[in-house]
This record gives C-alpha cells, structure tokens and sequence, in this order.
C-alpha cells in the first residue's frame, strides 16, 4: 500500500532489436574465443542465416554455464524505473560494475506536489496504529519542506527534511553479465521486499523481449545448486538447499553411502 506506484518499462532493446542481433552478438563473441575465423567472418554467417538459432543458444548456453562471462557484457538493457523510495537506490547503487544510473536531483527539483512521494510498506499500512504513525510523520515532512521553500531555502537544502521513504525516479543501463548478477541477489526470497518487487518487473520485462536470456534472470542459488544464506540454514526456502546439506550430501555421494530407490517399491 503506497503512496507512489512503482513503474519499470524497458526502454532498449525493442523485442525487434533484440531479436535480430542480441543473441547473434553474444554467439559472436563465444565464437569469436573458439574459431579461426575473424570476427567479421562470423557475423556474415549469422547475417546470412547459416547458423540456426538453436546453434547459438546451445552455444551460449555452454559458455556461459563454463563461466567465461565476458560474452554477454556485450549486449545492455536500459530501463525507466519510477515510483521508488530512496530507500531502495540506497541498496541498487551499490551495484558499480557494468551498469550506469541517472537519477532525479532533490537538489534541481523542486517538488511541488508532495502528497505522492512517498513509499509505504504493506506491514505499515496493514497496520492502522503504525499507518497513523507513518501517515503523521509523511504530512509532518511534506509540509516542512514546502515551508522551507516558502522561506527561501534552497531545495537543496530543504530536502534535508524528507525521510528515506521519498520516492524518486531513474534511468538504468545495465549489461546481461551484471544484470544476472543483481537479479542473482535481488530475487534471492531473503532480500528487501521493495527491491525484490523491483527486480521481478524488471524480468519479466526482459522476458517480453528476449525469454532466452530473460530466463538466466534468477536466484543465484539456481545457477549454483544450493542456498548460501546464513539466514536460510533452517532451510526455510526450499529453492535450493542449504550448502552445509548440500556437502553433505555429496559427502556421503562420495563414501558411497547413498542407497538408490526403486519408486515402484
């Protein structure tokens, strides 16, 4: 229940762009790394229509899966994403490497309608004692910036006010190898609500234009087969299992201590 409705649109790759040269990209590169052929040599067969679809995606299915990540730093996703509280930005900047943000000044802004601008979690507004308190402190904020102003205080200055549940807007360009990588961490069950609300429109915007590469978009936990959260050794998230049962597991794999079931006994 927020104030601010969050919005994420995928404003590049058109389905049609990525359709036509994400994937051939990639291919190119894995290619590139295995080939006696020049690059150029390479996309002229793809241009050309001489490599199957199905080709490259065994291909960079098999890379990729090796490891050898570079390949798909090639191709980016930009994104509109609107509607969501500082709080979150806080945790989404953290993310340096192969992504670019732009983000909504409170410094040039100056925002007249403060009604809106603000996130509320559902555990708050669920709650009518909380959401009162909440409620109060968000009128309490908005008016003492608008008075701030009125006073001729700089919105740079007058932004001082606002709490972490102001909502901002943003521009992300991120490439595929990061953006795995943040999709490996915010989707994770055990990551904040907001974020994790973020990065599921987020795939399932990829998945509109591309499924192939939409669906390396999870849990880091699937791509490695097994959980290492501290905070799911209760194995509470059944996804994938805990790695302190996973090893033993495989422990007991390697003892030869694992009895194979029939399932018709």
């Amino acid at each position: 229940m927020s104030h601010s409705k969050m919005e994420v649109r995928l404003l590049f790759p058109t389905r049609e762009i990525a359709e036509e040269y994400y994937r051939q990209l990639v291919y190119l590169a894995c290619r590139t790394c295995y080939s006696e052929q020049k690059p150029e040599e390479i996309w002229q067969r793809i241009r050309d229509g001489k490599v199957r679809d199905e080709k490259m995606e065994q291909l960079i299915t098999k890379v990729v899966q090796s490891g050898h990540h570079s390949t798909i730093e090639h191709i980016v996703f930009s994104f509109s994403i609107s509607g969501v509280s500082r709080t979150l930005t806080h945790q989404l900047v953290r993310h340096r490497i192969g992504v670019a943000f732009d983000q909504q000044s409170q410094r040039y802004v100056q925002f007249k309608n403060t009604d809106d601008i603000f996130v509320e979690p559902d555990t708050i507004a669920e709650n009518s004692e909380a959401h009162a308190v909440f409620e109060e402190l968000r009128q309490k904020s908005a008016e003492a910036y608008q008075r701030l102003v009125e006073l001729g205080i700089p919105a740079e200055d007058a932004r001082f006010i606002f709490p972490q549940a102001v909502t901002t807007n943003l521009i992300m360009t991120v490439n595929l190898r990061e953006l795995i990588h943040m999709c490996g961490l915010r989707l994770c069950t055990l990551a904040q609500w907001e974020i994790r609300r973020l990065f599921k429109r987020i795939r399932k915007e990829v998945m509109a234009v591309s499924p192939f590469f939409g669906r390396m978009l999870v849990p880091h936990c699937v791509h490695e087969g097994f959980c290492n959260e501290l905070n799911n050794m209760d194995w509470h998230c059944k996804i994938r299992p805990p790695l302190h049962l996973a090893q033993e597991v495989f422990e007991k794999w390697r003892k030869g201590e694992l009895v194979e079931r029939n399932p018709q006994s």
